[in-house]
């Protein structure tokens, strides 16, 4: 973006400013006190802990000085992560470090949410205040977000971990402990990846609260009716997910004849016009489906455990995930411990379509929907 991601503007004020500015908001409404950090590529915000004092831990690493310099820092405790290039993982590991030793827990908020209410960080203190879950995700209409918060029990399995990873890679071993939060604010899906993210954040951040940006959506979005009985009884594809596979998936999706059914909190028809229906819950049973239904978890990381679960408990004819074989085993094995039955978890395709040697997201999307072809023909 021609500048670290952080400082980039909206309305006048960067984006790790606006983060920092509904921490502070939060903290200064709470009795509770709070630590609050940051974490993310290089710098972004990161751990508020819970504990008997307040503070703002701020982890810095590319370009550290420019942020200092550019961000206002009053209050906030400055931590230099010389790592940061190993990944998102040396920053976690150094704001949960920082963290002071009474604080009962620490929330990870991300540099790059400035539609954050301070509401839902309050609220998120406050649950875990009340039921003590060793994690805490907040989720919107069904699709987990950030910031998470995370209960000191769990900071020496934080310390352990390394690479491009965050608080998730921890998740699969506390299922149980593990509470999602329904909150009505969409800024914990508003992040900022792409240009386009940008323009959705500066209509967010220009109205008086974020939700504004996406009210007007309703849950599920139809293009038209039903042309009749034939057209009803068509097969039916549902694709969770944004990126290119997952547009090139309802692309040909429509061209073989398949309704076409996308699932993301954001986007719109007019974003999709390759869609038929778009989903803005995630719920897969919201979509009634007459004929044979194929699913692909294409997300990347977002809500995949989620729309996974949904998926093998439906009677989907396919279900399919677009992921690399560790994070399938992961998934594999947290769903295993929810008490999937082994043989819904052995008909997902964790490495979904055919090996064709596709490598562009095309080919993959290609390679994927031969796979859904031969399975409708009753092919193996």
């Amino acid at each position: 973006m021609g500048t670290p991601k952080q400082l980039v503007r909206i309305g006048g004020r960067t984006l790790l400013d606006r983060t920092l500015a509904n921490v502070r908001a939060a903290i200064g409404r709470s009795n509770e006190s709070a630590s609050i950090g940051s974490v993310g590529p290089g710098s972004s915000l990161g751990a508020v802990g819970v504990g008997s004092v307040g503070e703002i831990i701020l982890v810095l690493g590319f370009a550290a000085a420019e942020l200092e310099r550019d961000v206002s820092t009053e209050g906030l405790k400055i931590v230099m992560n010389p790592a940061y290039a190993e990944g998102m993982a040396s920053s976690l590991r150094a704001g949960i470090a920082a963290v002071g030793p009474h604080a009962r827990g620490a929330l990870i908020v991300l540099a790059d949410q400035p539609c954050l209410r301070p509401a839902t960080l309050l609220r998120l203190i406050e649950h875990h205040r009340d039921a003590r879950p060793q994690i805490v995700i907040p989720t919107y209409r069904g699709f987990r977000g950030n910031p998470v918060l995370l209960d000191r029990s769990v900071f020496p399995e934080i310390m352990e971990i390394s690479g491009d990873v965050g608080c998730r890679a921890i998740f699969g071993l506390h299922s149980e402990n593990i509470s999602k939060l329904d909150v009505d604010d969409v800024g914990i899906l508003l992040d900022v990846d792409t240009g386009e993210d940008l323009e959705r954040l500066a209509v967010a951040c220009g109205q008086e609260e974020a939700a504004g940006a996406v009210a007007p959506l309703s849950e599920l979005e139809n293009r038209g009716a039903v042309a009749g009985e034939a057209e009803a009884s068509r097969p039916e594809l549902v694709v969770v997910g944004r990126d290119r596979v997952a547009i090139t998936l309802m692309k040909l999706g429509g061209l073989l004849g398949f309704t076409t059914t996308l699932v993301d909190p954001l986007l719109t028809l007019k974003d999709v016009p390759e869609a038929d229906r778009l989903l803005h819950r995630l719920d897969l049973s919201m979509v009634q489906v007459m004929g044979n239904r194929y699913i692909v978890v294409a997300s990347r990381g977002q809500f995949d455990e989620e729309a996974l679960e949904q998926a093998l408990q439906s009677d989907a004819a396919y279900v399919g995930l677009v992921a690399n074989k560790k994070r399938a085993r992961e998934l594999a094995s947290s769903l295993e411990r929810k008490g999937v039955p082994a043989e819904r978890l052995a008909r997902m395709r964790t490495s979904a379509g055919l090996d064709i040697g596709a490598e562009s997201p095309e080919e993959i999307a290609l390679s994927i929907m031969a796979e859904i072809v031969g399975t409708k023909s009753g092919r193996s």
